[in-house]
């Protein structure tokens, strides 16, 4: 591969990751191509599905005017016919957070089992560590629209209120199964429902592979935030992007993994031994959005998401300092 430069170490306790990966060009190694490929069919539903929750209006008028009209008999069916598709897509998000959750094992497989060093690893399989970045990118801005939106969750309770009592009334009231119907419920009821999906994907892979050391995980996840935060830094590494788009989406996987590591890692990233520099990453954030005002708003997201979708913030054990920093 040759894009591992070196590795340099500062007077914290924190090496200093200093390499290049390329997230616009990596090309999958032969033995990686099955499972990269398998990848692949999955992330082309990322693009059209953000779009569409982009743009997602939901059913909000018409369940307004059945629930102010109970006795309406043509204003419930008019919000049960608008609200109906919109149950439809909010399925088939949830039938591609499976596709999510079945992937993740796949590429974390490729990215810890080895006994070489994380650097190494990351170096050896830069294809899927970009797999992984994307992933990682559209579950933020998947939970990011989610959260944001509250068309999505108000139609879906409504559905399953309307559904409960059409079926008391002895009506035929089905778009999804009652099963499906309940699953749907719990993962809807999640403000971050794809972040749920894909730390409960690494907890499993973590329970299922004890074979392979429980730090392999963690230190991918470290090092990939740590990498991106240098790549940005790096000036050298910096005039390398291809695109101007691609300093935002180092952002949103740094902002990714350092969630996903707060997650899945037991003491969480706010601790002492956290790999994750997280000051030295907000600065970069706050910085990054005076430089580029035309992302200050897709910034001060991703400085949200950390505010309110880290698990260990808040925890009393947290240093005041990072309360603090993201106060």
């Amino acid at each position: 591969m040759g894009n591992l430069l070196r590795i340099l170490s500062d007077k914290s306790h924190q090496p200093k990751v200093d390499f290049y990966l390329d997230f616009e060009g990596a090309s999958p190694r032969d033995d990686e191509k099955e499972v990269y490929a398998e990848v692949e069919v999955v992330l082309e539903s990322a693009k059209s599905i953000l779009a569409e929750l982009r743009t997602y209006e939901g059913a909000s008028d018409d369940i307004r005017q059945a629930i102010q009209n109970p006795s309406d008999e043509a204003m419930q069916q008019k919000a049960w016919a608008a609200v109906s598709p919109s149950v439809l897509k909010l399925k088939n998000y949830f039938d591609y957070s499976a596709s999510i959750e079945r992937i993740i094992p796949k590429l974390l497989g490729y990215l810890t089992s080895s006994s070489d060093s994380v650097l190494r690893r990351l170096e050896e399989h830069q294809a899927i560590a970009k797999q992984l970045a994307h992933i990682l990118q559209f579950t933020l801005s998947f939970d990011d629209m989610k959260m944001t939106n509250p068309a999505i969750q108000n139609d879906f309770s409504y559905y399953r209120r309307t559904q409960s009592r059409m079926r008391m009334d002895g009506q035929s009231a089905e778009v999804v199964s009652n099963e499906m119907a309940n699953r749907m419920s719990l993962f809807y009821a999640n403000p971050t429902p794809m972040l749920k999906t894909v730390s409960d994907s690494t907890s499993k892979f973590v329970e299922e592979n004890k074979e392979i050391p429980l730090e392999n995980t963690a230190d991918i996840l470290g090092t990939l935030a740590e990498l991106c935060r240098t790549m940005i830094d790096t000036p050298a590494y910096r005039d390398r992007f291809q695109s101007t788009e691609t300093v935002l989406f180092c952002l949103q996987v740094m902002v990714g993994n350092i969630i996903l590591y707060d997650h899945t890692q037991p003491a969480g990233v706010f601790c002492k031994k956290s790999t994750i520099d997280v000051r030295q990453c907000v600065k970069l954030l706050r910085d990054t959005q005076e430089e580029i005002p035309a992302q200050q708003g897709a910034i001060e997201s991703l400085i949200n998401a950390l505010r309110y979708t880290t698990k260990h913030l808040n925890d009393e054990t947290t240093p005041k300092q990072f309360k603090q920093l993201l106060a």
